[in-house]
């Protein structure tokens, strides 16, 4: 449950790494069509607006976890979630992905600030990529989107030089 603001320099440090690195992933759809965003310039399956897409469910994943533990999340691993993770669905454009990243940043950023306890900890769902019984900390759990943002932000570069030569940085 959140709560009334708790401004400490830890939790601005992470709200900030959050941010820049939501920015540089955005960045490299600045400027981009819906036709644009959905090229796959590489040998990869990958896409700009897919990319930006499963980052954004992806980091509403754990922010759900690190509230309520797994419980709270909604497991979005498997083969049927290839065409609505990481792909544009019918009717849906870039502008509504940005729009819905937009929004899931502004949750996670509202749960970094309020949470009342970042040592606070939950069981990992069970996945083969995750040991059982492991348990991440709500501060784990945070610094881990951050990463996932930055990797993502950074294959997203090398798509978008790919397509029109724009670097994100550089």
């Amino acid at each position: 449950m959140t709560g009334q603001t708790t401004t400490t320099r830890e939790r601005e440090d992470l709200i900030e790494s959050l941010q820049r690195h939501r920015s540089f992933l955005r960045y490299t759809v600045r400027d981009l069509t819906d036709e644009q965003a959905q090229r796959r310039p590489t040998v990869s399956a990958l896409n700009l607006a897919g990319l930006i897409k499963h980052v954004a469910a992806t980091e509403a994943g754990w922010a759900r976890f690190a509230e309520g533990g797994a419980g709270a999340t909604r497991r979005n691993w498997g083969p049927d979630v290839t065409p609505r993770h990481w792909h544009l669905t019918a009717g849906e454009t870039l502008e509504d992905v940005l729009a819905e990243y937009e929004a899931v940043g502004r949750r996670t950023d509202e749960l970094v600030a309020t949470l009342p306890d970042l040592d606070a900890d939950h069981e990992l769902p069970e996945a083969p990529w995750f040991e059982p019984g492991a348990r991440w900390s709500v501060r784990r759990v945070f610094l881990h989107i951050i990463a996932e943002t930055a990797q993502h932000a950074g294959h997203a570069d090398i798509l978008r030089e790919s397509i029109d030569g724009q670097k994100t940085m550089g």
